[in-house]
């Protein structure tokens, strides 16, 4: 008779609702029935407002996580952008130098036309005051300690023109932008 119970649970069909002797077994499926529910109603129901606030409490954390990104993205994207537009800055002016170099030499040379040298040395102090307010510096240090890092020995000088190790003369003016040097500065530095 179990089994007939379990197989009528199972297959609930009109025809099967009787056991081999005709009678209706109704009433002994629907106690198991009946039986399985009865726990299942007595679990506690879950608190909606508790499962509310957890879900809320779910979303402000994900908000919250999306607005840490976004202000991480957008800080390293200003970083970037600035960075980039240095780069580009340092580049013009990298490439700028020949023409300082040779305005530089011209201003220097004597002419018998007066006002086209007057002419050049004033485009030559304009363009070096262009290039200083962009945080341009020039690299001239004759009398200096020697230092790798902003310049460049490519002669080197007896003890009568100074003391050992440092710059004697410069022979090409170097340039640095803030921290990064631009173009060394060519010396002539005194053999230790």
């Amino acid at each position: 008779m179990k089994k007939e119970k379990k197989r009528k649970k199972t297959m609930p069909q009109d025809s099967e609702r009787m056991n081999p002797e005709g009678e209706e077994i109704l009433e002994e499926a629907s106690a198991p029935e009946e039986a399985e529910t009865a726990p299942e109603a007595q679990a506690p129901e879950a608190d909606p407002l508790a499962e509310a606030r957890a879900q809320a409490e779910e979303y402000l954390n994900l908000a919250q996580r999306v607005q840490a990104d976004f202000d991480n993205f957008r800080k390293r994207t200003k970083a970037t952008r600035a960075e980039a537009y240095e780069d580009g800055a340092r580049e013009f002016i990298r490439q700028l130098l020949p023409v300082v170099d040779n305005l530089e030499r011209a201003a220097q040379q004597e002419s018998q036309d007066e006002s086209l040298l007057t002419g050049v040395r004033l485009v030559y102090k304009q363009l070096c005051d262009a290039m200083e307010k962009r945080g341009v510096e020039v690299i001239d240090r004759p009398g200096e300690k020697f230092d790798p890092a902003l310049e460049n020995a490519v002669m080197q000088g007896t003890p009568e023109e100074g003391e050992p190790g440092c710059v004697c003369a410069v022979l090409q003016k170097g340039y640095k932008m803030g921290d990064q040097v631009i173009r060394h500065a060519m010396v002539k530095v005194v053999a230790e």
